[in-house]
């Protein structure tokens, strides 16, 4: 499958946006001490730089065997992660603090940048199978049916965390009071008892910070840009679909 080099330029761009506000997020959440995912901004903006250089290769910043070391230690941390939260356990928070999406992003990340699917076009050329890499035929060994199950998920991320975000947003206005003006609800000052963690606690029990998630998060202060965030990941759900189904 091929598709046109301006609209893997279009992705690039994209990607690149994400990846910068991804990066730019995670450097003002430490500098300003405000909580954010941290190991998941940066491997946002990680994957914005390796997926610029596959869409555009003229971009590429490293080669493929540096990326491939980089994504699988991250699926390594974002597995460990995994088993710990116990997978989709936590559903019922935030869709941003979830740890499975970010593996199967990894796993995506390293099926794309294998050898396995033939040889990468020149620096001149639209990267991936766009603008004339003319390889009509699937490479022995590329595993087409991978590419399709990785791309559903991303379809099935996209849907839930669009589903959940409205059903959040739902949930805070109805918490304000049919009767109330927002803004007024808004400026109402809401006491917040502060957390202790005890130090025997151990990792997973309540109370205790999540393994990539700052302190400040489980203490009831505010995340930093969550909105956003979860657009630039949905941004990145969408360019990593399109980019697997040209795989097939």
């Amino acid at each position: 499958m091929t598709g046109p080099s301006w609209l893997a330029g279009t992705f690039a761009a994209v990607v690149i946006l994400a990846g910068a506000y991804s990066a730019s997020r995670l450097a003002i959440s430490l500098w300003r001490g405000r909580a954010t995912e941290s190991d998941a901004d940066a491997l946002h903006a990680v994957m914005g730089a390796a997926m610029t250089g596959m869409l555009v290769p003229r971009l590429s910043v490293l080669p493929d065997g540096v990326w491939l070391v980089i994504f699988g230690v991250a699926a390594a941390w974002f597995g460990w992660r995994a088993v710990r939260a116990r997978g989709f356990a936590a559903a019922a928070g935030p869709p941003f603090r979830l740890p499975v999406p970010h593996l199967i992003e990894c796993v995506a990340m390293l099926y794309m940048l294998l050898p396995v699917h033939g040889p990468r076009p020149a620096h001149g050329q639209a990267g991936m199978a766009m603008g004339g890499m003319g390889a009509s035929a699937v490479p022995a060994g590329s595993f087409p049916v991978l590419a399709v199950i990785l791309a559903l998920f991303m379809l099935g991320y996209i849907v839930w965390t669009t589903d959940r975000l409205a059903s959040l947003a739902r949930a805070r206005v109805a918490a304000a009071g049919p009767g109330r003006d927002r803004r007024s609800a808004a400026m109402v000052p809401v006491a917040v008892p502060p957390v202790t963690v005890p130090p025997h606690a151990a990792p997973d029990a309540p109370g205790a910070p999540a393994a990539g998630t700052r302190r400040g998060d489980q203490a009831g202060g505010p995340v930093l840009a969550p909105g956003l965030a979860t657009c630039g990941k949905l941004a990145m759900s969408i360019t990593m679909g399109y980019m697997l189904l040209l795989m097939l």
